[in-house]
């Protein structure tokens, strides 16, 4: 809460949230789901000494990976202790590692916190200011939107609406007040040409404009803005204009010069161009500043000069940003390696380039944007595990995870071809050495104090044989190079080895060709009326009656030979039988 909220009239401004770097990092991210398209995007900033340090705060806020607003200490005392509102226009773009996400992200400066009140966004048209030429690689900051004749009118502070929400502010701040002016209105008559597309100009602004109060014509009075700017960036510049005096009913009758920087640019005459009543807009890019204020004269020819708007907007190139698909695995990466919110890796993982990468993580300049070079992420206390996201991290040379508690097995991917370190020494890694780890560019391997097993691989040997570093100590379960134990005949990394699995292959031939055998002897090589037949069980039983009977006759005969042969002996006759 602020200190002072009965100062503030609306709600969100009335608290605000803040990120000590100490717990949240260099950057804090609010990711707001925006689909692809340009938005206007306003940001609330209040202090009120919420902290009782009677110092406000200096930090940066970027867009669609880009510094768009910077704030330092001391804020102008209306700011710090009322709140101040920043706007601009930027394009969102959907990419396959954000799904219509886009990122506005805080960072902090020094040891300061970052505050923020409320972040509002509306969609806008997209050929609006000029998008068609450069809505697709710039944001436009405002640095300052200014109704001339009207005090401070827009959503949130007063009734009147804006098609894409734009508060616009009373230009008397930024008058040389060394001049006189008036007020002119349109006395209610209606006034054409706004509320059009594609920008939606509101017809308040028209309604009512500023001209001098000095003599007309040549060596008159003149109209003169002072607009704060930023050398290192070209301007767009939009002067508003309707012709609200009816007296003026002709050309040439009010015909007056604009002069932006001390050069004279154009010649305006506003009947001539619309007529009367009517909006009339004149945009103009300002480029190659030398002053941090750029005056922005109407000097008369004919007439007073009249104005009823001016808005002028940094034109700020977006910066190149992460790989998709490189800034997709390093999110995945967050998550599986269970990054601390101290390390700060919000938003995009390179960019904006005025601020560090993610801490930990290096970048250059790549083919299709900036690509991830470097991981040093040695204890730091991870807990997690490597993801497979990371084989799309296809630029890394240099990977250090030592020293932390990360789990599970290593994963393919983690061999690129550009890498040329490894360090992933003393954590709880598991399982065998992928094959894919050993390129030609690989210097160091360190894999030691890890509870990984199976064959080393011997291209991942190699790199030791040919002058690079390989420590694969602490690894009792690794085997099959010198210095480590001979590995099982038919095992290795866990499973079979190319050995066994040819054995294991040949038994299951061997199996198949007996049973192929056995399946032809039995179905095959039988005769084509060679059947099988199996009796019913009546059947049986009188077969088996027959089958003793036969038995006992055969018998029988057999007695009666015997008898026949011995009676030729004298032993016995037909019906006289006698015992020695």
């Amino acid at each position: 809460m602020v200190a002072e909220p009965h100062r503030f009239p609306s709600p969100q401004e009335r608290t605000l949230r803040f990120f000590p770097p100490s717990s949240a990092g260099k950057s804090s991210c609010y990711s707001l789901p925006l689909p692809p398209g340009r938005y206007y995007l306003r940001v609330f900033s209040v202090y009120d000494n919420y902290d009782s340090k009677l110092r406000s705060p200096s930090f940066d806020v970027s867009a669609a990976a880009t510094l768009v607003l910077s704030f330092r200490s001391p804020w102008p005392e209306t700011a710090a202790r009322y709140g101040a509102y920043s706007d601009l226009i930027f394009p969102s773009h959907s990419t396959p590692s954000n799904s219509s996400t886009t990122d506005v992200c805080f960072y902090s400066l020094s040891t300061d916190a970052p505050t923020v009140g409320s972040i509002e966004v509306a969609p806008v048209h997209p050929l609006a200011y000029d998008g068609a030429a450069t809505g697709a690689g710039v944001a436009l900051v405002n640095y300052g939107r200014l109704t001339c004749g009207n005090g401070l009118f827009g959503p949130g502070f007063t009734d009147d609406a804006d098609a894409f929400s734009r508060v616009w502010q009373a230009g008397t701040d930024f008058r040389n007040n060394d001049l006189t002016y008036d007020a002119v209105t349109a006395g209610g008559r209606k006034i054409f040409g706004a509320e059009q597309p594609p920008n939606y100009f509101p017809a308040k602004m028209y309604a009512s404009a500023v001209t001098t109060a000095g003599d007309p014509g040549p060596g008159g009075a003149e109209i003169e803005y002072l607009m704060p700017v930023d050398t290192r960036l070209s301007y767009m510049l939009w002067l508003h204009f309707a012709e609200v005096d009816a007296a003026v009913g002709a050309a040439g009758q009010r015909v007056f010069d604009v002069m932006l920087a001390g050069r004279n640019v154009t010649r305006i005459d506003i009947f001539k161009q619309v007529g009367g009543f009517t909006a009339f807009k004149w945009t103009h890019v300002v480029e190659n500043l030398t002053s941090s204020t750029m005056s922005v004269r109407l000097v008369p020819v004919v007439g007073r000069p009249i104005l009823c708007g001016l808005e002028n907007y940094a034109m700020v190139p977006l910066e190149t940003r992460t790989v998709p698909n490189q800034a997709a695995a390093m999110k995945a990466l967050k998550e599986s390696l269970k990054i601390p919110a101290r390390m700060g890796w919000n938003g995009d993982p390179c960019a904006p380039r005025t601020w560090d990468a993610w801490e930990g993580v290096t970048c250059h300049h790549g083919d299709k944007g900036l690509v991830i070079t470097q991981l040093d992420l040695g204890s730091q206390g991870l807990k997690g595990f490597i993801a497979d996201e990371i084989s799309h991290l296809t630029d890394l040379v240099q990977a250090n995870m030592s020293s932390n508690s990360l789990t599970g097995s290593l994963p393919p991917g983690l061999g690129q071809p550009s890498l040329a370190a490894l360090d992933l020494s003393s954590n709880q890694f598991t399982g065998s050495i992928p094959g894919t780890i050993g390129s030609s560019k690989l210097q160091t391997v360190l894999l030691n104090s890890n509870q990984l097993d199976g064959q080393v691989p011997e291209i991942l040997y190699s790199v030791g044989v040919h002058g690079g570093v390989i420590d694969l100590s602490g690894n009792k379960g690794l085997c099959g190079v010198p210095t480590l134990p001979a590995c099982a005949l038919f095992w290795e990394k866990g499973g079979l080895n190319k050995t066994g699995k040819i054995a294991l292959g040949a038994s299951f031939g061997l199996l198949l060709l007996v049973i192929l055998i056995v399946v032809y002897i039995v179905c095959i090589r039988r005769g084509p009326y060679d059947y099988d037949f199996e009796f019913p069980q009546d059947l049986t039983s009188i077969s088996a009656i027959s089958a003793k009977r036969n038995r006992y006759q055969r018998a029988k005969s057999v007695m009666l030979a015997e008898m026949e042969a011995h009676s030729t002996d004298g032993l016995y006759t037909n019906g006289d039988r006698s015992t020695r």
